[in-house]
Protein backbone atom coordinates (compact mmCIF):
# COMPACT_ATOMS: atom_id res chain seq x y z
CA UNK A 1 0.00 0.00 0.00
CA UNK A 2 1.47 4.02 -0.91
CA UNK A 3 1.08 6.41 1.71
CA UNK A 4 -1.69 7.70 3.25
CA UNK A 5 -1.45 11.55 2.61
CA UNK A 6 -4.00 14.13 4.59
CA UNK A 7 -3.85 17.82 3.18
CA UNK A 8 -5.58 20.66 5.42
CA UNK A 9 -6.61 23.26 3.05
CA UNK A 10 -6.36 23.49 -0.97
CA UNK A 11 -5.64 26.09 -3.12
CA UNK A 12 -2.37 27.17 -3.84
CA UNK A 13 -0.66 25.34 -1.23
CA UNK A 14 -3.07 22.59 -0.60
CA UNK A 15 -3.64 21.66 -3.99
CA UNK A 16 -0.67 21.84 -5.81
CA UNK A 17 0.93 19.51 -3.16
CA UNK A 18 -1.58 17.37 -3.89
CA UNK A 19 -1.68 16.79 -7.12
CA UNK A 20 2.35 16.92 -6.95
CA UNK A 21 2.24 13.71 -4.54
CA UNK A 22 -0.03 12.21 -7.09
CA UNK A 23 2.00 12.42 -10.32
CA UNK A 24 5.12 10.66 -7.84
CA UNK A 25 2.84 8.01 -6.33
CA UNK A 26 -0.03 6.67 -8.21
CA UNK A 27 -0.33 4.61 -5.17
CA UNK A 28 -1.00 6.84 -2.54
CA UNK A 29 -4.50 7.56 -1.29
CA UNK A 30 -4.37 11.72 -0.88
CA UNK A 31 -6.98 12.83 0.52
CA UNK A 32 -7.54 17.13 1.12
CA UNK A 33 -9.87 18.49 3.39
CA UNK A 34 -11.51 22.11 3.15
CA UNK A 35 -13.61 23.98 5.77
CA UNK A 36 -15.61 25.74 2.71
CA UNK A 37 -17.44 25.18 -0.30
CA UNK A 38 -14.24 25.09 -2.99
CA UNK A 39 -11.54 23.12 -3.03
CA UNK A 40 -9.45 25.34 -5.40
CA UNK A 41 -10.43 28.81 -6.73
CA UNK A 42 -8.63 31.50 -7.87
CA UNK A 43 -8.29 34.11 -5.01
CA UNK A 44 -6.07 36.39 -6.45
CA UNK A 45 -9.09 37.17 -9.07
CA UNK A 46 -12.22 37.72 -6.39
CA UNK A 47 -11.93 41.30 -6.62
CA UNK A 48 -12.19 41.42 -10.16
CA UNK A 49 -16.24 39.84 -9.66
CA UNK A 50 -17.36 43.04 -8.19
CA UNK A 51 -16.82 45.13 -11.77
CA UNK A 52 -18.05 42.07 -13.67
CA UNK A 53 -14.78 41.79 -15.05
CA UNK A 54 -15.27 37.96 -14.17
CA UNK A 55 -18.70 37.68 -14.94
CA UNK A 56 -19.85 35.10 -12.60
CA UNK A 57 -18.54 33.53 -9.09
CA UNK A 58 -19.02 30.33 -10.81
CA UNK A 59 -16.12 31.04 -12.66
CA UNK A 60 -14.21 31.91 -10.26
CA UNK A 61 -14.07 28.16 -8.87
CA UNK A 62 -10.83 26.24 -10.88
CA UNK A 63 -11.35 22.66 -9.69
CA UNK A 64 -14.75 21.10 -8.05
CA UNK A 65 -14.38 17.69 -6.26
CA UNK A 66 -15.48 15.66 -8.45
CA UNK A 67 -12.90 17.25 -11.53
CA UNK A 68 -10.08 16.48 -8.74
CA UNK A 69 -11.70 12.41 -8.09
CA UNK A 70 -12.10 11.67 -11.99
CA UNK A 71 -8.49 13.70 -13.31
CA UNK A 72 -6.22 13.00 -10.19
CA UNK A 73 -7.69 10.16 -8.00
CA UNK A 74 -7.73 12.71 -5.39
CA UNK A 75 -10.41 12.72 -2.56
CA UNK A 76 -11.49 16.71 -2.29
CA UNK A 77 -14.05 16.73 1.13
CA UNK A 78 -15.21 20.12 1.22
CA UNK A 79 -17.53 21.20 4.31
CA UNK A 80 -15.32 19.49 6.31
CA UNK A 81 -13.38 21.39 8.89
CA UNK A 82 -9.92 19.93 10.72
CA UNK A 83 -10.47 20.13 14.07
CA UNK A 84 -7.53 18.95 15.88
CA UNK A 85 -4.09 16.68 15.23
CA UNK A 86 -3.62 14.10 17.39
CA UNK A 87 0.19 13.84 16.74
CA UNK A 88 0.46 10.92 19.10
CA UNK A 89 -1.99 8.33 17.18
CA UNK A 90 -1.41 10.21 13.84
CA UNK A 91 -4.99 11.14 13.23
CA UNK A 92 -7.14 14.37 13.02
CA UNK A 93 -10.23 14.94 14.11
CA UNK A 94 -12.77 15.99 11.04
CA UNK A 95 -16.12 18.07 11.44
CA UNK A 96 -18.51 17.77 8.60
CA UNK A 97 -20.28 20.84 8.32
CA UNK A 98 -22.98 19.93 6.64
CA UNK A 99 -24.63 17.16 9.00
CA UNK A 100 -22.08 17.81 12.07
CA UNK A 101 -20.55 14.61 12.04
CA UNK A 102 -17.05 14.21 13.81
CA UNK A 103 -14.77 11.19 12.26
CA UNK A 104 -11.00 10.00 13.11
CA UNK A 105 -8.90 10.24 9.83
CA UNK A 106 -5.55 8.12 10.08
CA UNK A 107 -2.45 9.28 8.70
CA UNK A 108 1.26 8.31 7.64
CA UNK A 109 2.23 12.59 5.70
CA UNK A 110 -0.26 15.33 7.19
CA UNK A 111 0.43 18.56 5.11
CA UNK A 112 -1.06 21.96 6.69
CA UNK A 113 -2.50 24.48 4.05
CA UNK A 114 -4.85 26.22 5.93
CA UNK A 115 -3.93 29.57 4.52
CA UNK A 116 -4.08 33.18 6.40
CA UNK A 117 -7.14 34.91 7.91
CA UNK A 118 -8.06 39.05 7.39
CA UNK A 119 -6.67 40.69 10.55
CA UNK A 120 -10.62 42.36 12.14
CA UNK A 121 -9.36 44.74 14.91
CA UNK A 122 -11.85 44.30 17.97
CA UNK A 123 -10.91 48.04 18.83
CA UNK A 124 -13.13 49.21 16.02
CA UNK A 125 -16.52 50.09 17.27
CA UNK A 126 -19.30 48.23 15.02
CA UNK A 127 -16.48 46.20 12.98
CA UNK A 128 -18.71 43.13 13.13
CA UNK A 129 -21.50 44.39 12.29
CA UNK A 130 -23.70 42.84 8.90
CA UNK A 131 -22.75 45.53 6.81
CA UNK A 132 -18.45 45.26 7.35
CA UNK A 133 -16.91 42.53 5.22
CA UNK A 134 -13.52 40.33 5.40
CA UNK A 135 -12.54 38.93 1.38
CA UNK A 136 -11.07 35.16 1.69
CA UNK A 137 -13.00 33.30 -0.69
CA UNK A 138 -15.44 33.12 -3.19
CA UNK A 139 -18.21 32.76 -1.03
CA UNK A 140 -17.16 36.56 0.77
CA UNK A 141 -16.77 37.42 -2.76
CA UNK A 142 -20.38 36.79 -3.47
CA UNK A 143 -21.88 37.93 -0.34
CA UNK A 144 -20.07 41.43 -0.46
CA UNK A 145 -21.43 41.97 -4.00
CA UNK A 146 -24.98 40.44 -3.03
CA UNK A 147 -25.28 43.20 -0.02
CA UNK A 148 -23.68 45.93 -2.37
CA UNK A 149 -26.59 44.54 -5.32
CA UNK A 150 -29.56 43.87 -2.56
CA UNK A 151 -29.37 47.48 -0.83
CA UNK A 152 -28.22 49.98 -3.52
CA UNK A 153 -25.31 50.65 -2.03
CA UNK A 154 -23.49 53.74 -3.31
CA UNK A 155 -21.10 54.71 -0.83
CA UNK A 156 -18.21 51.82 0.16
CA UNK A 157 -15.34 51.97 2.51
CA UNK A 158 -12.63 49.82 1.79
CA UNK A 159 -10.13 49.99 5.13
CA UNK A 160 -6.59 49.26 4.27
CA UNK A 161 -4.23 49.81 0.91
CA UNK A 162 -2.66 46.64 0.24
CA UNK A 163 -2.98 44.52 -2.57
CA UNK A 164 -6.81 43.54 -2.38
CA UNK A 165 -7.79 46.89 -0.92
CA UNK A 166 -6.60 48.82 -3.80
CA UNK A 167 -8.07 46.12 -6.22
CA UNK A 168 -11.63 46.03 -4.40
CA UNK A 169 -11.67 49.95 -4.33
CA UNK A 170 -10.89 49.84 -8.04
CA UNK A 171 -12.91 47.23 -9.21
CA UNK A 172 -16.05 49.29 -6.86
CA UNK A 173 -15.44 52.31 -8.72
CA UNK A 174 -15.62 50.74 -12.50
CA UNK A 175 -18.42 49.48 -10.75
CA UNK A 176 -19.92 52.93 -10.31
CA UNK A 177 -19.89 53.15 -6.56
CA UNK A 178 -18.31 55.71 -4.56
CA UNK A 179 -15.10 54.46 -2.82
CA UNK A 180 -13.41 55.76 -0.09
CA UNK A 181 -9.73 54.16 0.89
CA UNK A 182 -8.65 54.83 4.56
CA UNK A 183 -4.83 53.69 5.10
CA UNK A 184 -3.40 53.97 8.63
CA UNK A 185 -0.05 54.62 7.16
CA UNK A 186 1.23 57.58 5.13
CA UNK A 187 0.95 55.37 1.57
CA UNK A 188 -0.65 52.74 0.23
CA UNK A 189 1.02 49.89 -1.07
CA UNK A 190 3.76 48.67 1.69
CA UNK A 191 6.44 47.01 -0.91
CA UNK A 192 6.84 50.11 -2.80
CA UNK A 193 8.95 53.09 -0.96
CA UNK A 194 7.14 56.31 -0.12
CA UNK A 195 8.38 58.44 -3.32
CA UNK A 196 7.00 55.82 -5.86
CA UNK A 197 3.80 55.47 -3.53
CA UNK A 198 2.44 59.18 -4.65
CA UNK A 199 2.71 58.07 -7.90
CA UNK A 200 -0.24 55.39 -7.11
CA UNK A 201 -1.86 57.84 -4.62
CA UNK A 202 -2.54 60.48 -7.90
CA UNK A 203 -3.35 57.83 -9.96
CA UNK A 204 -6.51 56.98 -7.05
CA UNK A 205 -7.06 60.16 -6.62
CA UNK A 206 -7.28 61.37 -10.50
CA UNK A 207 -9.72 58.06 -11.00
CA UNK A 208 -12.45 59.00 -8.08
CA UNK A 209 -11.02 57.59 -4.76
CA UNK A 210 -11.34 59.54 -2.24
CA UNK A 211 -7.98 58.30 -0.55
CA UNK A 212 -7.33 58.91 3.34
CA UNK A 213 -4.02 58.19 4.43
CA UNK A 214 -2.53 58.85 8.30
CA UNK A 215 -5.94 57.58 9.42
CA UNK A 216 -7.59 54.58 10.61
CA UNK A 217 -11.09 53.55 11.45
CA UNK A 218 -12.17 54.03 15.13
CA UNK A 219 -16.06 53.32 14.74
CA UNK A 220 -19.00 51.55 11.61
CA UNK A 221 -22.64 52.44 11.92
CA UNK A 222 -25.19 51.85 9.36
CA UNK A 223 -24.37 54.39 7.49
CA UNK A 224 -20.91 56.28 8.03
CA UNK A 225 -17.75 55.05 9.32
CA UNK A 226 -15.76 57.59 12.19
CA UNK A 227 -12.14 57.99 11.36
CA UNK A 228 -9.31 58.19 14.30
CA UNK A 229 -9.22 61.93 13.33
CA UNK A 230 -13.21 62.22 13.96
CA UNK A 231 -13.75 62.66 9.92
CA UNK A 232 -16.62 61.25 9.44
CA UNK A 233 -17.14 59.09 6.12
CA UNK A 234 -20.98 58.41 4.86
CA UNK A 235 -20.59 54.73 3.52
CA UNK A 236 -23.25 51.92 3.25
CA UNK A 237 -20.61 49.29 4.22
CA UNK A 238 -16.77 48.72 4.86
CA UNK A 239 -14.30 45.80 3.48
CA UNK A 240 -12.05 45.44 5.98
CA UNK A 241 -8.47 44.47 4.04
CA UNK A 242 -5.73 46.10 6.78
CA UNK A 243 -3.47 42.50 6.52
CA UNK A 244 -3.68 38.89 7.10
CA UNK A 245 -2.20 36.46 9.72
CA UNK A 246 -1.57 32.91 9.54
CA UNK A 247 -4.32 30.39 10.42
CA UNK A 248 -2.36 29.06 13.25
CA UNK A 249 -4.57 27.63 15.43
CA UNK A 250 -4.75 24.03 14.58
CA UNK A 251 -0.85 23.91 14.61
CA UNK A 252 -0.86 25.14 17.81
CA UNK A 253 -3.49 23.03 19.12
CA UNK A 254 -0.77 20.03 17.83
CA UNK A 255 2.36 21.81 19.66
CA UNK A 256 3.65 22.66 16.75
CA UNK A 257 6.48 24.97 16.97
CA UNK A 258 5.34 28.72 16.25
CA UNK A 259 8.22 31.19 14.11
CA UNK A 260 9.41 34.38 15.79
CA UNK A 261 7.12 36.19 12.52
CA UNK A 262 4.42 34.16 13.76
CA UNK A 263 3.89 31.64 10.98
CA UNK A 264 4.22 27.88 11.47
CA UNK A 265 8.10 27.20 11.83
CA UNK A 266 9.55 24.73 9.15
CA UNK A 267 12.84 23.54 8.31
CA UNK A 268 14.76 23.33 4.95
CA UNK A 269 12.10 20.89 3.39
CA UNK A 270 8.72 22.54 4.82
CA UNK A 271 8.77 19.84 7.56
CA UNK A 272 7.54 21.28 11.30
CA UNK A 273 8.56 20.29 14.73
CA UNK A 274 7.16 16.96 13.86
CA UNK A 275 8.60 15.34 10.90
CA UNK A 276 5.58 13.75 9.35
CA UNK A 277 3.79 17.19 9.81
CA UNK A 278 4.56 19.41 6.42
CA UNK A 279 3.52 23.08 6.11
CA UNK A 280 3.53 25.11 2.92
CA UNK A 281 1.57 28.32 2.05
CA UNK A 282 0.41 31.85 4.01
CA UNK A 283 0.43 29.74 7.42
CA UNK A 284 4.32 29.53 7.30
CA UNK A 285 7.38 31.63 7.95
CA UNK A 286 10.10 31.81 5.19
CA UNK A 287 13.01 32.87 4.89
CA UNK A 288 14.44 35.93 3.26
CA UNK A 289 17.39 35.39 1.49
CA UNK A 290 18.27 39.64 1.27
CA UNK A 291 17.80 40.06 4.69
CA UNK A 292 18.74 36.55 5.85
CA UNK A 293 15.70 37.09 8.58
CA UNK A 294 12.50 34.63 8.97
CA UNK A 295 9.76 37.17 7.28
CA UNK A 296 6.06 35.67 5.82
CA UNK A 297 5.34 36.11 1.86
CA UNK A 298 1.33 35.51 1.52
CA UNK A 299 1.87 34.87 -2.19
CA UNK A 300 0.40 32.29 -4.37
CA UNK A 301 4.09 31.60 -6.81
CA UNK A 302 5.58 30.53 -3.76
CA UNK A 303 3.23 28.69 -1.87
CA UNK A 304 2.93 26.39 -4.75
CA UNK A 305 6.81 25.91 -4.71
CA UNK A 306 7.05 25.15 -1.49
CA UNK A 307 4.33 22.30 -2.54
CA UNK A 308 5.97 21.09 -4.82
CA UNK A 309 9.20 20.56 -2.66
CA UNK A 310 7.47 19.27 0.12
CA UNK A 311 5.83 16.68 -2.13
CA UNK A 312 9.22 15.85 -3.57
CA UNK A 313 10.61 15.50 0.23
CA UNK A 314 7.84 12.67 0.93
CA UNK A 315 9.31 10.99 -1.65
CA UNK A 316 13.14 11.67 -1.09
CA UNK A 317 13.33 14.11 -4.16
CA UNK A 318 16.13 16.74 -2.98
CA UNK A 319 15.53 20.30 -3.31
CA UNK A 320 17.30 23.65 -2.75
CA UNK A 321 15.56 25.73 -0.70
CA UNK A 322 16.96 29.51 -1.19
CA UNK A 323 14.38 30.98 0.41
CA UNK A 324 12.49 34.12 -1.29
CA UNK A 325 12.85 37.96 -2.37
CA UNK A 326 9.07 38.87 -2.32
CA UNK A 327 7.89 39.99 -6.46
CA UNK A 328 4.43 40.97 -7.05
CA UNK A 329 2.65 43.04 -9.22
CA UNK A 330 -0.85 45.45 -9.28
CA UNK A 331 -2.64 46.59 -11.77
CA UNK A 332 -4.20 50.51 -9.94
CA UNK A 333 -6.54 51.63 -12.78
CA UNK A 334 -4.02 52.64 -15.53
CA UNK A 335 -0.83 52.18 -13.60
CA UNK A 336 0.67 48.78 -13.93
CA UNK A 337 2.87 48.30 -10.83
CA UNK A 338 5.48 46.04 -9.57
CA UNK A 339 8.23 45.51 -7.26
CA UNK A 340 11.02 42.71 -6.31
CA UNK A 341 13.53 42.49 -3.41
CA UNK A 342 14.02 45.38 -0.76
CA UNK A 343 12.87 49.04 -0.85
CA UNK A 344 14.90 51.42 0.83
CA UNK A 345 13.00 51.53 3.48
CA UNK A 346 13.16 47.18 4.16
CA UNK A 347 17.57 47.68 3.30
CA UNK A 348 17.99 50.20 5.74
CA UNK A 349 15.77 48.57 8.39
CA UNK A 350 17.73 45.37 7.64
CA UNK A 351 20.74 47.17 8.01
CA UNK A 352 22.11 46.87 4.49
CA UNK A 353 23.77 49.97 3.12
CA UNK A 354 22.28 50.79 0.07
CA UNK A 355 21.38 53.93 -1.93
CA UNK A 356 19.49 53.97 -5.13
CA UNK A 357 18.04 55.72 -8.86
CA UNK A 358 14.99 56.87 -10.15
CA UNK A 359 14.64 57.02 -13.91
CA UNK A 360 12.01 57.71 -16.22
CA UNK A 361 12.81 56.62 -19.69
CA UNK A 362 10.06 55.57 -22.43
CA UNK A 363 8.77 51.95 -22.25
CA UNK A 364 9.24 51.46 -25.78
CA UNK A 365 10.69 53.81 -28.31
CA UNK A 366 8.53 57.37 -28.95
CA UNK A 367 8.07 57.11 -32.59
CA UNK A 368 5.62 53.94 -31.93
CA UNK A 369 2.16 55.05 -30.46
CA UNK A 370 1.30 53.84 -26.92
CA UNK A 371 4.87 54.47 -25.69
CA UNK A 372 4.61 55.74 -21.97
CA UNK A 373 7.41 57.35 -19.10
CA UNK A 374 8.20 54.48 -17.00
CA UNK A 375 8.96 55.53 -13.56
CA UNK A 376 12.04 53.30 -12.32
CA UNK A 377 13.51 52.67 -8.62
CA UNK A 378 16.34 50.35 -8.70
CA UNK A 379 17.94 49.93 -4.96
CA UNK A 380 21.65 48.41 -4.85
CA UNK A 381 23.97 47.76 -1.81
CA UNK A 382 26.56 50.12 -1.04
CA UNK A 383 30.12 49.40 -1.58
CA UNK A 384 29.42 46.13 -3.56
CA UNK A 385 26.76 47.04 -6.29
CA UNK A 386 24.88 44.32 -5.75
CA UNK A 387 21.35 44.64 -6.85
CA UNK A 388 18.78 44.33 -3.83
CA UNK A 389 15.47 45.75 -5.45
CA UNK A 390 13.30 47.86 -7.73
CA UNK A 391 10.07 49.13 -8.09
CA UNK A 392 8.24 50.07 -11.84
CA UNK A 393 5.10 52.27 -12.65
CA UNK A 394 3.41 52.64 -15.39
CA UNK A 395 1.30 52.03 -18.18
CA UNK A 396 3.42 49.73 -19.72
CA UNK A 397 5.36 46.20 -19.21
CA UNK A 398 6.41 47.08 -15.75
CA UNK A 399 6.49 42.78 -14.92
CA UNK A 400 8.57 42.49 -17.62
CA UNK A 401 11.47 44.90 -16.22
CA UNK A 402 10.68 43.28 -12.59
CA UNK A 403 10.69 40.43 -13.52
CA UNK A 404 14.50 40.86 -15.20
CA UNK A 405 15.62 42.32 -11.89
CA UNK A 406 14.02 39.59 -9.53
CA UNK A 407 16.22 36.94 -12.21
CA UNK A 408 19.21 39.04 -11.16
CA UNK A 409 18.66 39.14 -7.73
CA UNK A 410 18.19 35.39 -7.59
CA UNK A 411 21.38 34.69 -9.46
CA UNK A 412 23.28 37.56 -6.62
CA UNK A 413 23.85 39.79 -9.69
CA UNK A 414 25.53 43.47 -9.47
CA UNK A 415 25.35 46.63 -11.15
CA UNK A 416 27.75 45.66 -13.89
CA UNK A 417 26.23 42.32 -14.60
CA UNK A 418 22.88 44.37 -15.23
CA UNK A 419 24.16 46.91 -17.39
CA UNK A 420 26.14 43.97 -19.50
CA UNK A 421 22.48 42.32 -19.83
CA UNK A 422 21.74 41.53 -23.16
CA UNK A 423 17.66 41.81 -23.48
CA UNK A 424 15.67 41.43 -26.65
CA UNK A 425 14.79 44.50 -28.54
CA UNK A 426 12.16 45.84 -30.81
CA UNK A 427 10.75 49.75 -30.70
CA UNK A 428 6.97 48.33 -30.03
CA UNK A 429 8.23 46.27 -27.00
CA UNK A 430 11.76 48.53 -25.69
CA UNK A 431 14.31 50.51 -26.41
CA UNK A 432 17.68 49.58 -27.55
CA UNK A 433 19.24 50.74 -24.30
CA UNK A 434 16.03 48.86 -22.11
CA UNK A 435 14.72 50.36 -18.98
CA UNK A 436 17.09 48.27 -16.90
CA UNK A 437 19.93 48.73 -18.27
CA UNK A 438 19.56 52.35 -18.12
CA UNK A 439 19.31 52.09 -14.76
CA UNK A 440 22.05 50.37 -14.16
CA UNK A 441 24.41 53.20 -16.00
CA UNK A 442 23.00 55.70 -13.37
CA UNK A 443 23.48 53.74 -10.53
CA UNK A 444 26.96 52.74 -11.81
CA UNK A 445 27.93 56.73 -11.86
CA UNK A 446 26.79 57.03 -8.81
CA UNK A 447 28.44 54.23 -6.94
CA UNK A 448 31.59 55.06 -8.90
CA UNK A 449 31.13 59.01 -7.71
CA UNK A 450 30.74 60.41 -11.13
CA UNK A 451 28.06 62.83 -9.58
CA UNK A 452 25.81 63.18 -7.13
CA UNK A 453 21.88 63.01 -6.73
CA UNK A 454 19.52 64.64 -4.88
CA UNK A 455 16.24 62.77 -4.61
CA UNK A 456 12.35 64.12 -5.28
CA UNK A 457 11.96 64.17 -1.70
CA UNK A 458 14.49 66.78 -0.94
CA UNK A 459 13.14 69.38 -3.77
CA UNK A 460 10.60 71.14 -1.88
CA UNK A 461 13.27 71.58 0.53
CA UNK A 462 15.79 73.52 -2.14
CA UNK A 463 12.89 75.40 -3.36
CA UNK A 464 11.77 76.64 -0.15
CA UNK A 465 15.46 77.49 0.85
CA UNK A 466 15.66 79.07 -2.64
CA UNK A 467 18.14 77.16 -3.73
CA UNK A 468 19.98 77.05 -7.38
CA UNK A 469 18.40 75.14 -9.93
CA UNK A 470 18.90 75.38 -13.32
CA UNK A 471 15.74 73.91 -15.61
CA UNK A 472 18.19 72.11 -18.32
CA UNK A 473 14.81 71.79 -20.95
CA UNK A 474 13.91 73.66 -23.75
CA UNK A 475 11.75 76.98 -23.23
CA UNK A 476 8.59 75.33 -24.13
CA UNK A 477 8.79 73.04 -21.78
CA UNK A 478 9.69 75.08 -19.25
CA UNK A 479 6.84 76.96 -19.97
CA UNK A 480 4.49 74.71 -19.51
CA UNK A 481 5.37 74.41 -15.66
CA UNK A 482 8.67 74.52 -13.46
CA UNK A 483 9.61 74.65 -10.25
CA UNK A 484 9.29 78.24 -8.74
CA UNK A 485 12.95 79.51 -8.38
CA UNK A 486 14.43 77.31 -11.32
CA UNK A 487 16.74 79.31 -14.00
CA UNK A 488 16.21 78.35 -17.30
CA UNK A 489 19.30 77.19 -19.19
CA UNK A 490 18.62 74.89 -21.75
CA UNK A 491 21.20 72.22 -22.59
CA UNK A 492 21.25 73.42 -26.09
CA UNK A 493 22.88 77.44 -24.97
CA UNK A 494 24.63 76.08 -22.03
CA UNK A 495 27.73 76.46 -22.98
CA UNK A 496 26.85 80.13 -24.10
CA UNK A 497 25.27 80.86 -20.71
CA UNK A 498 27.64 79.29 -18.26
CA UNK A 499 28.33 82.64 -16.67
CA UNK A 500 24.85 82.50 -15.18
CA UNK A 501 25.80 79.76 -13.26
CA UNK A 502 27.79 80.02 -10.07
CA UNK A 503 30.73 78.53 -8.57
CA UNK A 504 30.36 79.37 -4.94
CA UNK A 505 26.88 77.60 -4.08
CA UNK A 506 25.79 74.12 -4.60
CA UNK A 507 23.81 73.74 -8.10
CA UNK A 508 20.96 71.41 -8.35
CA UNK A 509 19.88 70.36 -12.28
CA UNK A 510 16.76 68.85 -13.75
CA UNK A 511 14.99 67.84 -16.67
CA UNK A 512 12.58 65.92 -18.21
CA UNK A 513 14.45 62.85 -18.24
CA UNK A 514 17.75 62.79 -16.56
CA UNK A 515 19.85 62.29 -19.71
CA UNK A 516 20.25 66.09 -20.29
CA UNK A 517 20.59 67.02 -16.79
CA UNK A 518 23.37 64.39 -16.66
CA UNK A 519 25.50 65.77 -19.75
CA UNK A 520 25.01 69.12 -18.49
CA UNK A 521 26.31 67.98 -15.26
CA UNK A 522 29.14 66.35 -17.41
CA UNK A 523 30.07 69.55 -19.52
CA UNK A 524 30.14 71.97 -16.47
CA UNK A 525 32.48 69.40 -14.65
CA UNK A 526 34.41 69.50 -17.63
CA UNK A 527 34.52 73.78 -16.83
CA UNK A 528 35.57 72.89 -13.31
CA UNK A 529 32.61 72.55 -11.61
CA UNK A 530 32.49 70.66 -8.77
CA UNK A 531 29.41 71.32 -6.59
CA UNK A 532 26.77 70.37 -8.92
CA UNK A 533 24.02 67.74 -8.50
CA UNK A 534 21.47 66.12 -10.05
CA UNK A 535 17.92 65.98 -8.84
CA UNK A 536 16.57 62.50 -9.71
CA UNK A 537 13.00 61.54 -10.94
CA UNK A 538 12.82 64.84 -13.16
CA UNK A 539 10.05 67.23 -13.27
CA UNK A 540 7.47 65.16 -13.84
CA UNK A 541 8.52 62.83 -11.02
CA UNK A 542 8.52 66.45 -8.90
CA UNK A 543 5.27 66.40 -10.34
CA UNK A 544 3.69 63.06 -9.32
CA UNK A 545 5.46 63.10 -5.81
CA UNK A 546 4.40 66.67 -4.76
CA UNK A 547 0.76 66.26 -6.43
CA UNK A 548 -1.26 64.15 -3.75
CA UNK A 549 0.17 65.98 -0.73
CA UNK A 550 -0.27 69.30 -2.57
CA UNK A 551 -4.61 68.21 -2.78
CA UNK A 552 -5.06 66.73 -0.06
CA UNK A 553 -3.10 69.29 2.59
CA UNK A 554 -3.95 72.28 0.15
CA UNK A 555 -0.40 73.34 1.08
CA UNK A 556 1.43 75.90 -1.51
CA UNK A 557 2.70 74.33 -4.70
CA UNK A 558 6.65 74.33 -5.74
CA UNK A 559 6.02 74.33 -9.42
CA UNK A 560 4.08 77.01 -11.61
CA UNK A 561 1.70 74.02 -13.28
CA UNK A 562 1.80 70.55 -12.89
CA UNK A 563 2.98 68.74 -16.21
CA UNK A 564 2.40 65.09 -16.19
CA UNK A 565 2.79 64.60 -19.89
Amino acid sequence: MGKRILIVGGVAGGASAAARARRLDESAEIIMFERGPHVSFSNCALPFYLSGTVSSSEKLVLMTPERFKKQYAIEARVNHEVTAVNRTEKTITVKNLVNGEETEEAYDVLVLSPGAVPVVPESIKGVHGNNVFTIRNVVDIKYLKDYIDANQIQEVTVAGGGFIGIEVAENLTKAGIHVTLVEAADQVMAPFDYDMAQILHKELLDKGVNLITCDGIAEITDSQVILQSGRQISSGCVVMSIGVRPETALAKQAGLEIGETGGILVNHNYQTTDPDIYAVGDVIEVYNQLTCRPSRLALAGPAQRQARAAADHMYGIPHQNKGVIGSSCIRVFDQNAASTGLSVKAAKQAGIPCDFVYVLPADHVGLIPGSHPMHFKLVYEIPTGRILGAQAIGKGAVDKRIDVIATMITMKGTLEDLKELELCYSPVFGTAKDVVNYAALVALNLLYGRFRQVPVSKVRELVESNAFIVDVREPGEYAAGHLLNAVNIPLSQLRDRVGEIPKDVPVYLHCRSSQRSYNAIMALQGMGYDNLHNISGSYLGICCYEYYTDQVTGRDRIVTKYNFN
